[in-house]
This record gives structure tokens, C-alpha cells and sequence, in this order.
């Protein structure tokens, strides 16, 4: 396992995120295979943990927590979230002493190791600097006591809003986690946003490096080239060695859903193989593919306030897909999720907007997703056709 030092501390470079957890039949935490991975990237020598309050609707501090007490306190370092972002979804400012004493409890620990304020950005930054809410100075507060080792933030801001931020209060934070990966290193600015976290000396965590997945899967003859100049790779590797390559991180974070990922992230993470100019330059291709889609991590803030309780994400994960091409497979996941529930019964409230981390006009390309599977046919269709033609040739014999 790779280290990175931070202040006075050794950090496994890869941290275990905990907002896309293995889940069982039932679309709850599968427990025994969240221990099982706990276990091997603990034997890896993965050391950070990475949880926040909204994730799995709460239950996640909860799951790790339980995994994590299997082994001595001094053995790992949890990072957690206040989600003072969420008061943008119009709920009463977030009480930040009730929160936090409600998650030490939840994870079962005296102390978080690292402490981040969640989710800055140009929406949420209404409640964040509002003085009254007196959030930076509960949480400081809290670091004096030893509460906090260190204190953070997390940000999807675009580099003016992180600027003005950082003016503010720059000099209390220790690091800043953004959304860092080859395709978002121009697409949102991640590029400027590093030079001005170096500017303050705030070394940087990265979140999405696999873009919530959308970098872990492509085209045929896309991963075809990728396997030729890396045969021994996997393609999320890549995602990986570019940020070796290009930035100057300290903590990748990596939201693991299954052991086959954890392994893939434990042999990558096993030392650093830089990208040579070829490699780069067809990185940069594909990110030219991607800039113009949807970019959507999966995140799923959209969803909590969404009047229609539309599953937002898979929604605009099918409009990629089928930016791409006309794809059977989306068109039946599409036709799966019930009337009232598909793109054509957004009613344009705007609620997703505000709460987008991306800054994505939702109501926009959902209306566009519809036009879209309008004009194709249905599964329906589609399975009728296909078992006619079956038919016509089994009776040809």
C-alpha cells in the first residue's frame, strides 16, 4: 500500500468512501460483506474511512462503525460530515452540537479524526456563511477540545465561489476534498481549483476519481486501446494513474460496492505507475468523448427533495447512454421504472437544481431524455418483435 504523509501522520493513499456500500436483496447495507471488505482493506493497509451523514439515508456512519469496531481505535482514521448543505433543500438550518453529538454516538467513538464541513458551494454557501448559524465556530470549538483532530470541507463550488470561499476560511482548513479526474479536470475547473488549494497550502482529497463509475466502463474499441498500452490494467486503473501522473493529492477516496473493486483498488494502490505521453494523450480523448455528456456522479441529492420521487440519477445515466446511441438494454431499464416514474413526469420545480453538486439543469434533460424514448420503440414492441421473428424461424424449420 502507498502512503502519503499529512502532517504528522501516514494516510494509505487509497481511502475506503462509504456512499455506494454493497447492498443486499432487500436494498439495505449487506453487513457481512461490508466486514469482509473492512477486513481486507485493513490487511491491505488501507487506514481512512471516509462516511457523511445523508449517505444510505444515514445508515451508513452506522454500518462502517460496526465494522471498524472490530479493530483497535489507534488502527484507522474516520472522517465524517456535517451536511449543512442539505439546508438548502428549505429544512431549518442544521443544528450543528445536535448533529455532531448524534454521529459520535453513531459511530461509537469519543472523536472523528478528520471533520469536514459538507458540500460547500454556491448553493448551499447561504447557510455555511451565515454567522448566525455559527457553524465554523461550534466545529473549531470542537477541535480545541480534541473532538476534531482535523477540520476540512468538502466542495463541488466552480474555482470563483471556491475562491471567495478559501478568502473566508481558508486559514481554518487542514484539506479540501473535491471531485477530482481526468475529465473534470477541465470540464469543472479541478485544475484551477488545486492551484488555489496549493496557493493556501491546503493539500487536496480527491472524490468521484472514477466519476462515480462513468470512468470505469467504455465502448469496445475504446477499452481495446486502453488494454493495448496497459494489458495488465484494469480500465478504473487509469482513472487512478492519471491522478498519480498529473496532481499532487493526498487522499484518493474510492466508493467501493464490492470486493471484486476493493481488490482492483488494493493491487493499483500498490505502487505508483505513472502514464507516459502516449497514455495521456489518449486519456485526453476520451475525455473529449465524455465533456459532452451528463455530469452526473450518482450522488443522489436530487432525489430526497424531488416531489415525484423520480430516480433522477439513473435517469440521466440513460440519457448518456443513449446520447451514445440507441441502446435495447436502456430502453428496457427505462421502460422498468413505471409510469409516472420516467422523464416525462418531471413537472420542472427546480428543487433538483438546487441542490445539484454538478450545477446540472435537470428539468431540461429530462424533458430531452423523453423527447429521446418517445421516439423509440418500447420493450414491448421490442420483445414482440424479436418473438415473432422467432417464430417465422422455427417455422421455416
Amino acid at each position: 500500500m502507498l502512503y502519503k504523509d499529512f502532517q504528522d501522520l501516514k494516510l494509505s493513499a487509497l481511502g475506503f468512501g462509504t456512499m455506494r456500500l454493497p447492498l443486499g436483496a432487500d436494498g439495505e447495507i449487506d453487513q457481512a460483506q461490508l466486514d469482509a471488505m473492512v477486513d481486507r482493506a485493513m490487511a491491505a493497509g488501507v487506514n481512512y474511512f471516509d462516511t457523511a451523514y445523508p449517505y444510505h439515508n444515514g445508515k451508513s456512519e452506522l454500518a462502517i462503525a460496526r465494522s471498524l469496531a472490530r479493530y483497535p481505535r489507534e488502527s484507522w482514521y474516520l472522517a465524517d460530515k456535517f451536511p449543512g448543505h442539505q439546508n438548502v433543500r428549505g429544512v431549518t438550518p442544521m443544528q450543528p452540537a445536535e448533529i455532531f453529538e448524534e454521529q459520535l454516538a453513531k459511530c461509537g467513538v469519543d472523536y472523528f479524526d478528520f471533520y469536514l464541513l459538507h458540500n460547500i458551494n454556491e448553493h448551499s454557501l447561504y447557510y455555511y456563511g451565515n454567522p448566525d448559524n455559527h457553524y465554523l465556530e461550534y466545529f473549531l470549538e470542537q477541535k480545541g477540545k480534541g473532538r476534531i483532530k482535523h477540520l476540512g470541507f468538502s466542495t463541488h463550488a466552480g474555482p470563483e465561489c471556491l475562491k471567495g470561499l478559501l478568502e473566508k476560511i481558508g486559514k481554518h482548513m487542514e484539506f479540501c476534498q473535491i471531485q477530482l479526474n481526468y475529465v473534470d479536470w477541465k470540464l469543472q475547473g479541478a485544475e484551477e481549483k488545486c492551484v488555489l488549494l496549493a496557493d493556501y497550502g491546503i493539500p487536496v482529497w480527491v472524490m468521484e476519481p472514477v466519476r462515480g463509475g462513468r470512468l470505469a466502463h467504455f465502448d469496445e474499441a475504446t477499452e481495446a486501446k486502453m488494454r493495448a498500452l496497459r494489458p495488465d490494467e484494469s480500465i478504473p486503473a487509469w482513472a487512478f494513474r492519471w491522478l498519480q501522473t498529473v496532481t499532487r493529492s493526498t487522499m484518493v477516496l474510492s466508493g467501493m460496492s464490492n470486493m471484486a473493486q476493493m481488490e482492483d483498488n488494493i493491487r493499483t494502490f500498490s505502487a505508483e505507475k505513472p502514464l507516459d505521453e502516449k497514455e495521456l494523450a489518449l486519456l485526453g480523448e476520451i475525455r473529449e468523448m465524455l465533456a459532452r455528456s451528463i455530469p452526473c456522479t450518482g450522488c443522489r441529492y436530487c432525489c430526497a427533495g424531488c416531489p415525484m420521487e423520480l430516480n433522477i440519477p439513473e435517469m440521466l445515466a440513460m440519457a448518456n447512454e443513449m446520447a451514445i446511441g440507441s441502446s435495447i438494454t436502456t430502453i428496457a431499464r427505462y421502460t422498468a421504472l413505471g409510469e409516472g416514474k420516467r422523464a416525462d413526469a418531471c413537472i420542472g420545480c427546480g428543487q433538483c437544481v438546487q441542490v445539484c453538486p454538478q450545477n446540472i439543469e435537470v428539468p431540461t434533460e429530462l424533458e430531452k431524455l423523453a423527447e429521446i424514448m418517445a421516439k423509440q420503440k418500447s420493450w414491448e414492441q421490442i420483445c414482440a418483435e424479436r418473438a415473432a421473428a422467432a417464430a417465422a424461424l422455427k417455422a421455416k424449420g
